[in-house]
This record gives structure tokens, C-alpha cells and sequence, in this order.
């Protein structure tokens, strides 16, 4: 396909417990297009590294076991070697591990082509932290989806005391802030508003507010 024939991708970036999963799962179903979780893929890595007693700071051995990740999102389950690690990959640690495995430029070019892969007729919506600037620089709709720290670790915290996971308010904020700084200072597709990205602030919005304003913003571009 040409650059020009290729199917429309929505980019929705931002930082942890923002809603941007959500939200691109929402408006993902809204528009029946696919939906790429790019966060999961490195949650995957780390939760695969603990597995092989890989480090999480070692970049050299965590390269190639990117490379070759034997994963497969089924429904609501994800299988690394044919085995359900939905919850591990799902855990705080599990999203620790990916802000911290997702700062070596060698992991991030080993999945690159995996995410790409996802790009699909009749569209794709794709959340993350560099959807927009890294993966898919030509989407066609970009969305820097945000929410200040306290309203984030809010949000975080809900979610895992509702899968029956223990979490702790005051630990998930300092979490939060310590990942948004690694995440925005890495080297390799720093976490950042592109300059061709709508700022969506969701800190006094619903999900269903959120997923409306995604949908009115793409109805506005495919019209251009």
C-alpha cells in the first residue's frame, strides 16, 4: 500500500491512568475499527523478563527477548507462551516494569513492527506514549489525552481495588510522578504532546465525555 491508500489510525498518547485505554477502546468500537494497547506490549516484556530472570535495567538481553515475545491478546486475556499472564501484565509491577524496560531504544525498535502490524483496514486506533510522534507519525487524528497526578492515582487506585488487587493511594502518586519523569525524559520516543496533537484534559471529564469529544474531533478531520 501507499502512504496514501493506508488505513486511517487515531493516536492517542498521554500519561499512566490518564483513560486513553479506555477511551481508544471506546472510540475504537464507536468507528468498528481495531485497537492496539502499545502499553501492554511492554508490560508483556517485563512481565516475560521477570519470567527469565532478565533485569529490567539490562538492555542487551532485554532486546532480543522483545524480538522474539511469544504473546497473543484473546478477548480480555493475554497469553505469553501459551500461558494466561493477564493479571501479572495487568499488575502495578506490571506497569513499573514496562516504564522502566520501555527506556532501551533496542526494545522499542523490536517491537516497532509488531505495533505497525496492527494497522488494519477499516482503521485503527492506537493508545500509548508514542502512537503519534514514533509508531504511526501519519495518523490521521492525534490526541495528547492527560489528567493532573491526584486525579490519575484516583483512578488507579479504583481500578485495582476493583480487580481485588491491594494498592496504596499515596504510593500510586508517588509512582505515577516518578513514571511520568522517566517517561518524559527517556531518550529513545520521550513522552510528549507533538505539536500536531489536540490537547484533551480529562481531569473534570467522563469517559463518555472523553470518548464523544475523540469521536466529534475525527468527524471534523475525515471531513476536511
Amino acid at each position: 500500500m501507499t502512504a496514501g491508500t493506508l488505513p486511517p489510525v487515531i493516536a492517542i498518547d498521554g500519561p499512566s491512568a490518564s483513560g486513553k485505554g479506555t477511551v481508544a477502546q471506546r472510540v475504537a468500537t464507536a468507528l468498528g475499527y481495531h485497537y492496539l494497547d502499545s502499553g501492554a506490549l511492554y508490560r508483556v516484556v517485563a512481565v516475560a523478563a521477570k519470567q527469565s530472570g532478565i533485569a529490567w535495567n539490562d538492555g542487551a538481553a532485554l532486546a532480543p527477548l522483545a524480538a522474539a515475545l511469544d504473546v497473543r491478546f484473546n478477548s480480555d486475556e493475554i497469553y505469553l507462551n501459551q500461558s494466561v499472564v493477564t493479571n501479572s501484565v495487568r499488575s502495578e509491577d506490571g506497569g513499573i516494569g514496562a516504564s522502566q524496560v520501555a527506556v532501551w531504544p533496542a526494545v522499542r525498535a523490536a517491537l516497532l513492527d509488531r505495533q505497525r502490524a496492527f494497522r488494519q483496514a477499516p482503521g485503527l486506533v492506537a493508545d500509548g506514549r508514542d502512537m503519534g510522534s514514533a509508531v504511526f507519525p501519519d495518523a490521521r487524528l492525534k490526541i495528547y489525552l492527560t489528567a493532573d497526578a491526584e486525579t490519575r492515582a484516583e483512578r488507579r487506585y479504583k481500578q485495582l481495588i476493583g480487580k481485588g488487587m491491594d494498592a496504596n493511594m499515596a504510593a500510586l502518586l508517588q509512582e505515577l510522578r516518578a513514571r511520568d519523569e522517566r517517561d518524559s525524559q527517556r531518550a529513545a520516543a520521550p513522552l510528549k504532546k507533538t505539536d500536531d496533537a489536540r490537547l484533551l484534559d480529562t481531569t473534570h471529564l467522563s469517559i463518555d465525555a472523553a470518548v464523544e469529544a475523540v469521536l466529534a474531533r475525527y468527524k471534523a478531520v475525515t471531513q476536511l
